[in-house]
């Protein structure tokens, strides 16, 4: 191995990014060894500190809840980039933009459309109704274009064999894309020398698509330039900093629901110079919290009366309401049925094998091999409520079985993927640390795939969960252009302070 860095690493048996299984440096991460060779470990560590500074700085932070310390942490981000090469995104591209697509038409067809899937055997009636995530509110409100999912985040990982595969899909109130970004503004600022020898395709542009996605969308009574807010919980929510940088990406309002107000089934924002029309809500609020009208009576972040606005074709809401059954883990094992059904199509990527628990033989078969599986709850996220079959005790054992014998329903259980390993800085050592990826990808007339993504890594040793809330920090993600493409124009970065370029 090429970098004094990389003189203790181990691969240690896992598909590792980097390096292959004889320790040769993959071809397309050749040239960053190579420029890493000028590094020591305590040039990288200061620049962590320089990162850690800035961030908290710059208000980068993620919130975790129960905590003593404190509400707010800094987002770790190590300083060793993910890189993708051109052929194997291209690859990747296509399987999200089809998957997104299946996910827009499923939606579409079961909220305004006649439940073809239903009606044909696809997926069962009772498993969508059922799901946590399913709204009866939602039937008969139509979207522009069907641009239900505007925003998806579809996690991806890669087992022993290199493929990539879905772990799960996030189509409600995706987070993460301003880590992409200010990881990238990072990288450039502590690290330029890195990105010499790389055509590295830039991600700062999201603000622009994302807004003009949402342009697309607007009700037609709302003309070339419609208004666009985003509707944030508060300064408490888990994603503040995220709702704080995509309005000041797109240039549009920052709301809360008190902000806004509505009257005659027309949403209005409040500004110093009396009530403006509101055309497009972005919402980061769940759908229980969006109206108090039709959802939680008791809910003081949403608006009353915006689902009947939404009804009546004045407003649209940015991702759709009733996108959360999409979201359920168990509905997720039917996505590659779905694929065949709506588009007649294989689907390009794969699932990670599931068992559906209500079933008796899978979950015969998985209450029999509950140690060597992954069981995770249906309508949860952030990592909370999983049991991992190979690293749990005795105990968690018995109350995981005891758990789906009382709700198979709520249950999935899944194949154990060994993630992915890539270098990370670790104290004053270079270890594998593993690692998943979750693109983002915006729905509007067409579909966009984000170059690269959210590369989560699971900071403690040997962890699979990745997420932030369970410790897991992340990596600049680089997805190379093909020399055809030349798409290598630098990222133009806004700052969310001043408005101004910082590239």
């Amino acid at each position: 191995m090429s970098s004094g860095l990389f003189d203790a690493y181990e691969v240690g048996g896992f598909f590792d990014e980097v390096f292959g299984p004889d320790g040769a440096v993959r071809d397309h991460y050749g040239p960053l060894v190579e420029r890493l060779r000028d590094f020591t470990v305590e040039d990288l560590a200061s620049r962590e500190r320089q990162r850690d500074a800035s961030f908290r700085n710059q208000g980068i932070t993620f919130t975790v809840y129960g905590e003593d310390e404190g509400i707010e942490r800094t987002f770790p981000m190590d300083l060793m980039p993910r890189i993708i090469d051109a052929e194997e995104w291209s690859l990747v591209e296509a399987g999200l933009e089809q998957r997104v697509r299946v996910l827009n038409l499923f939606l579409d067809d079961l909220y305004v459309g006649d439940r073809l899937a239903v009606r044909d055997g696809i997926v069962p009636w009772w498993v969508l109704s059922s799901s946590d995530g399913f709204r009866r509110e939602a039937f008969g409100i139509p979207v522009p274009l069907g641009a239900r999912c505007l925003v998806a985040g579809i996690d991806l990982v890669r087992g022993d064999d290199g493929r990539y595969v879905v772990l799960e899909d996030n189509v409600r109130s995706p987070s993460g894309i301003s880590y992409v970004v200010e990881n990238r503004v990072a990288m450039t600022r502590l690290l330029p020398q890195l990105f010499t020898d790389f055509p590295v395709r830039p991600v700062g542009y999201y603000g622009r698509s994302l807004r003009a996605a949402l342009t697309r969308v607007a009700p037609p009574t709302a003309g070339d330039d419609p208004t666009i807010v985003v509707l944030t919980p508060g300064v408490y929510n888990s994603a503040y900093f995220e709702h704080v940088f995509l309005a000041a990406h797109m240039g549009v309002e920052l709301v809360e629901g008190r902000d806004l107000v509505v009257d005659e089934h027309i949403v209005y924002m409040r500004t110093t110079k009396g009530l403006k029309r509101v055309d497009v809500i972005y919402r980061r609020i769940d759908d229980d919290f969006l109206d108090p009208v039709a959802f939680r009576p008791d809910s003081t972040l949403g608006v009353p009366g915006l689902l009947a606005a939404a009804r009546s074709g004045t407003v649209t809401i940015a991702n759709s309401i009733g996108n959360g059954v999409a979201d359920d883990k168990a509905v997720y094992a039917y996505v590659p049925e779905l694929t065949r059904f709506y588009l007649g199509e294989d689907p390009i990527l794969a699932n990670v094998p599931t068992y559906l628990l209500w079933d008796p033989e899978q979950r015969e078969h998985a209450l029999a091999n509950l140690d060597r599986l992954v069981v995770k709850p249906v309508a949860e996220a952030g990592g909370y409520g999983i049991t991992i079959g190979p690293a749990a005790s005795d105990e968690e054992l018995s109350g995981c079985r005891e758990a789906i014998l009382a709700d198979p329903r709520g249950w999935i259980a899944q194949e154990v993927v060994n993630l992915s390993r890539h270098p990370t800085l670790v104290g004053e050592r270079v270890e594998g640390r593993h690692i998943d990826l979750r693109p983002f990808v915006l729905t509007s007339d067409g579909v966009e795939v984000i170059p690269g993504g959210l590369t989560r890594v699971a900071m403690r040793k040997g962890s699979l969960v990745v997420n932030s809330s369970q410790g897991g920090g992340s990596k600049d993600t680089w997805v190379l252009a093909s020399p055809v493409s030349g798409d290598t124009a630098p990222d133009d970065i806004v700052d969310i302070e001043t408005g101004q370029g910082v590239i």
